[in-house]
């Protein structure tokens, strides 16, 4: 039963007072929705819209994304109570710790590293071509040795490095870095659906739900979603199950809003920022979402929207090419807070589980000067940089998406938990219409997983048997909650 030993909140939060552990506490709630705007918006609303509408959804993409916005609206209810409950770092990690025990909670721990270490590096990739595609319309060729697509992709390479650097310095800091950018990002999609209404023509919205046709050259092999695989049936692309299958996609231009979560300590706050932060961005990115997909498929045929890039080529394609570079440059600030925030997430992760020590305690302790974790964002930033220099990811949104849907699941099957076993705590933020919206949440989550590709799920698998094989080769026996229980038994040996 040590496996599913739970810390209690009194613990977590009594934990975020020890000195070397401690965290500053300078974030208001403006700060947190611009940190949860600066994650949502990017690589997802850049890059899968046109891909989404072209390939599985038609116009209909829209309501994949309000299918999306729902999943994540409920989870994000979830979220909300959660960390303005227990305002302490590590976000679905130190919540699972409190309800499910040790072991999903270090299961859910490495899932979040997979989600966040994987979509920085992802992003990092992406801002590196749209870096290179911007420079060259300036006329400005990166070499190709070091470009995009190379080797070694230096432009990814040094971005992370230059992030790490401004996250080490201090949160609020990269805040600020962050609210110039943000307020960059969001001006330029604010520019796409106000200068793209001047040229859309209703005319490309029909069919608005194209008839379904049966998916070209995807049977019951590892590119299949798992549904299919379970239940034996055909999927089609576009038609009702296309805006489904959609919404498993274009799912990766939310992910990010859990990461306002993991600074849950850092909040003055927390019972009123933290639930205003969450559902706050989500709901302004949700908006912006549907109204860029609104004028995108308005400008362009769905079947003849590029499959990446959609933004920049809808405006080439209607005689704009300036409004083009405009987009481009735009997409380079955007996709930067991203790979800046998922490192923020990735390293109060890790310092939520060095700090219960299933990790080296020492990577945890944080800086007088900075009140950050220097050794475990450094390290986190190494990671990063590394894998995005030299590892051709390609197309993993998936992988992404099943480590935040996984992580979702959980949490908002803990919420109902909690609610029993501690119904004394104190809650800024109540889900309504508990335990069904959480049970819903859940059930949502995770029909979105099953919709993702079989070999998807493998790689999902392997990465959570090598968390495994850490948790019980060191995480189980040098975790704070085993050495204090076998401290308390020595004692009460030497007692009796």
């Amino acid at each position: 039963m040590s496996l599913f030993r739970t810390k209690t909140i009194e613990q977590s939060i009594a934990e975020t007072d020890e000195a070397e552990y401690q965290l500053k506490k300078r974030l208001t709630a403006l700060d947190l929705v611009v940190f949860g705007v600066g994650v949502i918006v990017g690589a997802g609303i850049f890059t899968l819209t046109g891909r989404a509408a072209a390939t599985v959804a038609g116009p209909a993409v829209v309501f994949s994304f309000i299918l999306a916005a729902i999943c994540c609206g409920l989870a994000a209810l979830c979220y909300a109570e959660f960390a303005s409950t227990v305002p302490v770092s590590g976000s679905a990690y130190t919540f699972s710790y409190a309800t499910l025990g040790e072991f999903v909670a270090w299961i859910i721990g490495w899932d979040l590293l997979l989600e966040m270490l994987l979509g920085a590096s992802v992003v990092a990739q992406g801002w590196s071509a749209y870096l290179q595609a911007f420079l060259s319309r300036l006329g400005i060729m990166v070499p190709e040795s070091v470009a995009y697509g190379s080797r070694f992709d230096l432009p990814a390479f040094v971005l992370v490095v230059v992030l790490t650097i401004l996250v080490t310095v201090g949160i609020k800091e990269s805040m600020r870095v962050n609210l110039i950018l943000v307020a960059v990002k969001v001006f330029i999609v604010l520019f796409v659906i106000f200068a793209g209404l001047a040229y859309v023509n209703t005319d490309n919205y029909s069919p608005f739900l194209p008839d379904a046709v049966a998916s070209e050259g995807v049977k019951a092999t590892l590119e299949a979603p798992l549904i299919q695989v379970l239940f034996g049936f055909t999927p089609t692309n576009f038609g009702l199950m296309g805006v489904f299958a959609g919404a498993s996609l274009v799912f990766f231009a939310y992910i990010g809003f859990d990461v306002v979560a993991t600074t849950a300590e850092e909040a003055k706050n927390p019972g009123r920022d933290l639930p205003i932060g969450i559902i706050g961005s989500l709901i302004i990115c949700t908006i912006l979402y549907v109204a860029v997909t609104l004028v995108i498929t308005g400008m362009v045929k769905y079947d003849q929207i590029a499959k990446t890039a959609a933004l920049a080529t809808a405006f080439e394609d209607v005689g704009k090419p300036g409004y083009a570079t405009l987009i481009a440059a735009g997409a380079v600030a955007g996709l930067t807070t991203v790979v800046m925030t998922l490192l923020i997430g990735a390293t109060r992760v890790l310092f939520a589980m060095s700090r219960d020590w299933l990790i080296p305690a020492s990577l945890g302790r944080t800086h007088p000067k900075t009140g950050t974790p220097v050794r475990i964002t450094l390290a986190v930033g190494a990671v990063v940089a590394l894998t995005a220099a030299l590892t051709p990811i390609g197309n993993l949104e998936y992988m992404v998406n099943i480590g935040t849907l996984a992580a979702f699941t959980l949490v908002s099957l803990a919420v109902p938990v909690l609610r029993k076993k501690r119904p004394d705590l104190k809650r800024a933020f109540t889900v309504p219409f508990s335990p069904f919206l959480p049970w819903l949440a859940a059930a949502v989550a995770f029909y979105l997983m099953l919709t993702l590709p079989v070999e998807t799920w493998i790689r999902f698998i392997l990465w959570m048997a090598i968390g495994v094989a850490i948790y019980f080769g060191y995480s189980r026996h040098h975790s704070r909650l085993h050495v204090h229980a076998q401290t308390a038994a020595s004692e009460d040996a030497r007692q009796h």
